[in-house]
């Protein structure tokens, strides 16, 4: 049945779509179009789902995250790792696929969420985006929850940017239930303004780069 579906993607979306300069949505059909990835210098290809496997693993630099289309996946805990290996693909020179089976859950969510975070964009105008690149676009209710809360993170982090020093923020954490302690704060007995002395751990995941 699999084979018999990306058979008919091959055959009616085999196009990597542009979202922004080096990135490309699709499905598993642009995934197996290898003349259009060698002829849009696709060099990287991240995968978001369990069922696929890299095409062409001696040809394109691939990564598989392992998720399921489904409401209780926990897509953003991998939202990093992703954002990593685009910036890797982009930074090398070359363009980057990102691709699911059908091309509309998945790798949308993976693709709006890089937009939030490394184009500072909203979770509306990145979807808005993305839909008037690609007409395919429908990411679960599950993962648009998980984008939402994304969205707020980013937020919350913009606002800790205003209250702490950047440079203290390029600091060695350490994680302790749940917070992340920064030393040098100032002393309010000094007469100076006293910072806070502590940023949640997933605003700092989103402040660093």
């Amino acid at each position: 049945m699999q084979s018999f579906c990306a058979a008919r993607y091959r055959k009616a979306d085999s196009t990597p779509c542009p979202i922004v300069q080096g990135l490309y949505l699709g499905s598993i059909g642009a995934a197996l179009n290898k003349d259009a990835l060698k002829s849009l210098n696709i060099t990287h290809i991240l995968i978001v789902a369990r069922s696929l496997s890299p095409a062409f693993p001696a040809e394109f630099n691939y990564k598989k995250i392992e998720v399921l289309d489904s409401l209780d996946t926990d897509l953003l805990k991998h939202f990093d790792e992703c954002f990593s290996f685009i910036d890797e693909g982009i930074s090398s020179g070359g363009n980057v696929l990102v691709h699911c089976f059908a091309g509309r859950s998945r790798s949308v969510t993976i693709v709006v969420a890089y937009l939030m975070k490394k184009h500072q964009m909203s979770l509306e105008s990145a979807l808005s985006l993305v839909r008037s690149k690609r007409l395919q676009v429908a990411p679960n209710e599950g993962f648009i929850s998980q984008l939402e809360n994304f969205e707020k993170s980013l937020q919350d982090a913009q606002s800790w940017i205003q209250i702490v020093p950047l440079k203290m923020l390029k600091l060695p954490a350490a994680v302790i239930g749940g917070m992340t302690p920064i030393s040098g704060t100032t002393n309010s007995r000094r007469g100076r303004a006293r910072l806070p002395t502590s940023i949640p751990s997933d605003v700092l995941r989103v402040l660093m780069p």
